[in-house]
């Protein structure tokens, strides 16, 4: 059964960093891409960034977000710098593969003023 797993969150003040990690299980990191997406209470989950064939991010990251990944570990990581109250909200690992989309449970991230 597939499984992504979502760890590393916490709070922290603005301006520090963050890395949060995404285990996969019973999929392979090394042959589907995979993202990352923040949602917050009322709104809609929203992309931030993704690995596969590249990397890709969503602009208010850009420059501060660093996708990565293990594929060894099948794990998938998203440092987070220079965070931003803004950033705050659940983050949560996605992979989609053959049509049919997988998530993890999300893992709080709060930026304090």
């Amino acid at each position: 059964q597939v499984q992504l797993v979502e760890s590393g969150g916490g709070l922290v003040p603005a301006g520090g960093s963050l890395k949060l990690s995404c285990q996969t299980t019973y999929i392979s990191t090394n042959l589907n891409a995979v993202d990352w997406y923040r949602q917050t209470p009322g709104n809609q989950r929203e992309f931030v960034a993704r690995i596969g064939g590249g990397t890709r991010y969503a602009r208010p990251v850009r420059g501060r977000f660093v996708i990565s990944k293990d594929n060894a570990l099948n794990m998938v990581y998203l440092q987070m710098n220079d965070l931003k109250p803004e950033d705050s909200g659940t983050y949560f690992c996605h992979i989609e593969r053959n049509y049919v989309h997988y998530w993890g449970e999300g893992t709080q991230v709060t930026v304090s003023q």
